[in-house]
């Protein structure tokens, strides 16, 4: 059975890795970014050392026009039932700092971007009962800080969103998997307005071991993996806690402490 895997933001970082990793599993790719040169040396680069078929397809996913073209390859080519949702941007700086423009490119590309193209994809995976999606979201889904206020919210939505997805579709065997890397090394920190070499020594992990990882936690059946966290107990007291927190807001009365 022939199976392709459609991966955006592929042209560098996460996205080529993943490209690597899933072409060395057989999979034929169909590779989605802006930098036609840079896709069009990964696709004969991955075909001369994997022997698979390999597309490209240019799009900027900040632009609906873009998105649309990507979701038309998606709803008409069968071949598809793997989607990795990676391309993504950020801009650690001031919220005031940029306009609204340029807030609404990146909400885009990281939000409604990915939305759409798993819209796209789903009916079909669902029909056939098999597919699988990976979002890769941020461990910033669950800390805001000053001047990651939109990226911070961005990959929350992301995160929520994947969880949901997860919910609805738990009894077919369709696969969904967020992802949430920390600092990694990739080509992201040259436009955000923070470079490597401002972040702690040792925190940045490699792109070859994130992917790696993360597939690792894909193969294990994990819904949500965070690649560095070495003590899964603390994901899960997080989501407990979230539960708990969610149960006793639903009492139907304010608390005692806003009642005079």
């Amino acid at each position: 059975m022939t199976t392709t895997a459609l991966i955006t933001g592929a042209s560098s970082g996460i996205g080529a890795i993943y490209a690597d990793r899933l072409a060395a599993r057989g999979y034929n790719l169909l590779l989605v970014a802006r930098r036609a040169d840079r896709l069009s040396a990964l696709a004969a680069d991955l075909h001369q050392r994997y022997g698979v078929q390999v597309e490209t397809l240019i799009a900027d996913l900040s632009q609906s026009a873009d998105i649309a073209r990507v979701e038309t390859v998606l709803r008409e080519n069968a071949d598809i039932d793997f989607l990795v949702n990676n391309a993504g941007a950020a801009n650690m700086a001031s919220f005031l700092s940029s306009s609204a423009e340029e807030h609404e490119a990146i909400h885009t590309l990281n939000t409604t971007a990915l939305m759409r193209l798993t819209l796209a994809a789903l009916p079909r995976f669902v029909e056939n009962d098999r597919g699988a999606i990976i979002n890769i979201a941020s461990v910033l889904a669950f800390h805001a800080r000053a001047d990651s206020a939109l990226y911070s919210a961005t990959k929350a939505w992301v995160l929520n969103f994947t969880r949901g997805l997860q919910e609805e579709f738990a009894d077919s065997h369709v696969r969904i998997q967020a992802v949430l890397p920390a600092a990694t090394a990739t080509e992201i920190w040259g436009h955000s307005g923070v470079t490597l070499d401002m972040l702690p020594e040792g925190s940045v992990m490699t792109t070859e071991n994130l992917v790696d990882a993360a597939l690792t936690g894909f193969d294990q059946g994990e819904l949500v993996t965070v690649p560095p966290v070495e003590d899964l107990q603390l994901w899960h007291n997080f989501d407990e806690a979230r539960l708990a927190l969610y149960s006793a807001s639903r009492n139907g009365k304010p608390a005692s402490r806003y009642t005079l």
